[in-house]
């Protein structure tokens, strides 16, 4: 299906949440749940650099989403990457999510989004990844 306005409107979306989530969240340490869930996994003292890497990625990955570079691409890889996240800190760091373990139902959410932004609502038709 073609719907170019909704599909710029639900990337800019996708972008604003990995730009909050990458830059405020984590590099500016307005959140610092995030490094707490880091370094409860990785059982290391080293969870601000980590975060800091982690945020930086995540701002880079916004920037990607809006240039609109490979969008099936990005897509598939953001999917991956929500989903293996989120799975992880389902099973090791549960307490420390915003909404515990409900959590995966938003990340289940965002998956949506963006599988249907890229895959249904892309105006280009091209199956070309």
């Amino acid at each position: 299906m073609k719907h170019p306005i909704l599909h710029n409107i639900i990337t800019v979306f996708i972008a604003l949440v990995w730009l909050i989530n990458g830059l405020y969240s984590k590099v500016l340490n307005q959140v610092p749940r995030h490094e707490a869930i880091v370094a409860k996994i990785l059982n290391t003292e080293h969870s601000r650099i980590i975060i800091i890497t982690i945020g930086i990625l995540e701002v880079c990955m916004a920037i990607w989403i809006l240039i609109k570079y490979k969008q099936k691409l990005n897509a598939i890889i953001q999917i991956v990457i929500v989903l293996t996240m989120n799975i992880i800190e389902f099973i090791r760091a549960p307490e420390l999510l915003l909404w515990n373990k409900l959590n995966i139902v938003f990340a289940l959410l965002f998956i949506a989004i963006v599988y249907l932004n890229n895959f249904h609502f892309n105006k280009k038709e091209s199956n070309v990844i």
